[in-house]
């Protein structure tokens, strides 16, 4: 089984506009067309069985909008991760109405949600999502159309590890984007979760496998961060690192599926 933890999609009436405008806000090109048809043909050329689509609620009013329509991609291929606002104020709520409604998560972004990870004001939400055994796929390190300011690096992400260690917190782009000697330092060897999701073009192939391989085994996982990089690319640059069997095949998808059954 090979599971995508790492997918945006977007309503076919507003992909085409969202992904010109991500396009030039990231300086990246789009390897699809943002729709749910589109990721699902790259899932069929590419062997890959599920998919978690990831939304961002970029003000509070978003919450239901994105609530109605993850409702609408449910299914045994896509899994989708709702999204809450922390400056809402009734995002507790709005989480356990997510739980409720059977999500097995929400994404959160420090940048286009204008928030530190370290934020006090995020504490009851970490409590809450631990309570219920909700995952967050936290976006981590810097992000490609932001300036560089610190939000999510992992010094922080230790801290809320050692606040909230029941928290099923998946740091997204191999621990954090573009930090990774941090990485190594702070988080490597924690039983941490990260997907590995457009990180390994930008790593050099020593330092890929001596993260990859000095992690925990079971808390890795496969992502593509599609459309903005290619699945199949993803899945040949992992495989291209040569690691042992076992390892490969519980970040292609044993550990998020064992993640996803909760």
């Amino acid at each position: 089984m090979i599971i995508d933890f790492h997918t945006h999609i977007f309503p076919d009436h507003i992909a085409s506009g969202a992904i010109s405008h991500l396009e030039k806000e990231g300086g990246v090109k789009a390897h699809l067309d943002g729709t749910r048809g589109d990721l699902l043909a790259s899932m069929n050329k590419n062997g890959i069985d599920s998919s978690v689509v990831c939304s961002i609620a970029t003000k509070p009013s978003q919450f239901q909008s994105i609530l109605d329509w993850s409702l609408t991609l449910k299914s045994d291929r896509l899994v989708p991760f709702a999204s809450i606002h922390p400056d809402d104020p009734n995002c507790l709520e709005q989480i356990r109405q997510i739980k409720k409604l059977g999500f097995k998560g929400i994404k959160m972004h420090p940048y286009y949600q204008d928030f530190f990870i370290t934020d006090k004001r995020l504490h009851p939400i970490f409590s809450l999502l631990s309570d219920l055994q909700l995952i967050v796929l936290m976006h981590t390190g810097y992000d490609i159309a932001f300036p560089r300011i610190r939000r999510a690096d992992p010094k922080m992400i230790r801290e809320i590890h050692t606040l909230f260690p029941d928290l099923l917190l998946v740091t997204s782009h191999l621990g954090a984007w573009e930090q990774w000697e941090e990485v190594q330092e702070m988080l490597v060897g924690k039983p941490i979760y990260m997907d590995i999701s457009f990180s390994l073009k930008s790593l050099s192939r020593e330092k890929a496998r001596d993260i990859l391989c000095n992690h925990p085994s079971d808390y890795i996982l496969f992502g593509s961060d599609s459309p903005w990089e290619g699945q199949g690319i993803s899945l040949r640059m992992l495989e291209d690192l040569e690691l042992d069997d076992k390892l490969l095949n519980k970040i292609k998808g044993e550990n998020a599926k064992q993640l996803l059954r909760g």
